[in-house]
């Protein structure tokens, strides 16, 4: 005897659109750094280094948020957890707008990393409650608002900060995100829990892959002042081995790990892995470079250029990732996979190298800006899709969750050590870094980038791995 599935509990548009209210809110708020990164500089008396961890941390709490995010919502309701997750977002918000230094600023930031995590629960809730077709124009319809959000917070971030004040790019933001939390609160019916997962949770795998990153990031930001402080740094480097052995013997041990170490021996894994690494490392590098030396006041380089000048000038790229999901989706499933990261790798690399040689003019970083993130994107979407039909479907989560790893420690490698050049490049008692930090920089990552050419040969066009 067959049992009938109970139909989808329907939801109406005002509830589609409160959650989509709420991701352009979440986006916005997401945004507003990487604009004003020199103006915040100036503010609270940050070296690069320091500053290229508020590119980062962020994006680091996400990644460890996502998987619990998604294991929590299965097990108590999305709806439950999503709630909770936005109400982080919040505290996280408000801590930045009220940071009257640097640690404060960077616990804020930390805080408002769940809004990674949270977004995804927001489709699986849009899934649970409207029939397939609806549901693919409901989760179309918040993404499209997610990344229309970031723009209004890159455009809109240096006219506040520059008019009110840098506590308020912040504070509205965050206002909007607690209003629309709320209408979600109120719209949207709870969704039943999923059954329990008896696997439970890796708290030992997770706690010691926190520690491996956070350990990366200081180690990466004092290197540029290794000479007056050479055992700290050395300190770091040794915590940082016992991190990640550890992290490594506890995932090959648990019953259930966070990380599945043994999917990296499928070759069609670990190229994606070091792909993705790769790639978001040269981003990263052109996403804190670029504003930074479009703010530069040097002889004969930079633009002096404010912070509300500084987001219309990344506005091209921000489009331009926009519609770089979609080119890479249409070209994956007519050319493949391979011919679409091959493209995605000599494109950042063209754009790296070209800002590094040529870089008299504003036109030229947008031109290579636009070029990075159109890659970026192209190559991400290419690499998700490639791991996604290399393994089974009950491991598209385990694999999923490498490349997000290798994503997240791709950046903060970019971010930190975009920071640690110009801190280096630096010359004391000065607040200008020299051109040559630039040129370096844009080189490295261009010739890095380059370097994963070697791996896409060897790509498959997408059989079993």
């Amino acid at each position: 005897m067959t049992t009938t599935l109970a139909p989808p509990v329907p939801i109406g548009k005002a509830a589609v659109g409160a959650l989509g209210v709420l991701a352009l809110s979440t986006g916005a708020l997401e945004s507003v750094v990487s604009p004003t990164i020199p103006l915040l500089e100036r503010e609270l008396d940050m070296s690069q280094s320091e500053s290229a961890l508020l590119s980062i941390v962020l994006l680091i709490t996400g990644a460890l948020i996502t998987p619990l995010a998604g294991k929590f919502g299965d097990r108590y309701g999305g709806k439950k957890i999503l709630i909770r997750l936005m109400a982080v977002v919040a505290l996280g918000g408000t801590v930045s707008a009220l940071a009257p230094n640097l640690p404060v600023l960077l616990v804020g930031q930390v805080l408002q990393g769940a809004m990674i995590g949270a977004l995804p629960l927001s489709f699986i809730v849009v899934r649970k409650h409207l029939p397939a077709g609806e549901s693919k124009v409901a989760i179309g319809v918040v993404s499209g608002l997610f990344v229309g959000g970031s723009m209004v917070g890159m455009l809109s971030a240096g006219p506040v900060a520059e008019q009110l004040s840098r506590h308020w790019m912040f504070a509205l933001p965050t206002m909007a995100v607690i209003a629309s939390t709320l209408v979600v609160n109120r719209l949207m019916p709870a969704d039943a829990p999923g059954r329990s997962d008896d696997s439970g949770i890796d708290w030992p795998g997770l706690l010691l892959l926190s520690g491996m990153l956070v350990t990366l990031m200081l180690v990466l930001a004092l290197a540029p002042e290794a000479g007056s402080a050479p055992l700290v740094l050395a300190a770091l480097v040794v915590l940082l081995g016992v991190f990640v052995t550890g992290w490594i013997r506890v995932e090959r041990r648990a019953a259930a790990p966070m990380i599945d170490l043994r999917m990296l021996a499928r070759p069609a894994i670990w190229k994606a892995c070091v792909l993705t690494f790769v790639i978001c490392l040269g981003t990263m590098m052109a996403v804190y470079l670029i504003p930074q030396l479009l703010d530069e006041r040097g002889d004969g380089y930079g633009f002096s250029a404010s912070a509300t000048e500084i987001g219309f000038f990344l506005l091209p790229g921000a489009i331009a990732a926009t519609l770089a999901g979609p080119l890479g989706g249409i070209g994956d499933r007519r050319f493949g996979s391979r011919a679409v990261v091959n493209t995605g790798v000599v494109m950042m690399a063209v754009g790296l190298l070209a800002v590094a040689a040529v870089h008299s003019e504003i036109w030229h970083l947008v031109v290579g800006k636009v070029l990075i993130a159109l890659a970026n994107g192209l190559c991400v979407t290419a690499m998700m899709t490639s791991t996604a039909t290399a393994v089974d479907k009950e491991d598209t989560g385990i694999a999923t969750s490498l490349i997000l790893v290798s994503r997240v420690v791709g950046s903060a490698v970019g971010g930190q050590l975009g920071g640690a050049l110009l801190t280096a490049g630096t010359p004391s008692g000065s607040e200008v870094a020299a051109e040559s930090a630039y040129v370096t920089g844009f080189v490295i990552a261009g010739v890095v980038v380059s370097l994963a050419l070697f791996v896409t040969r060897t790509m498959s066009k997408g059989v079993k791995a």
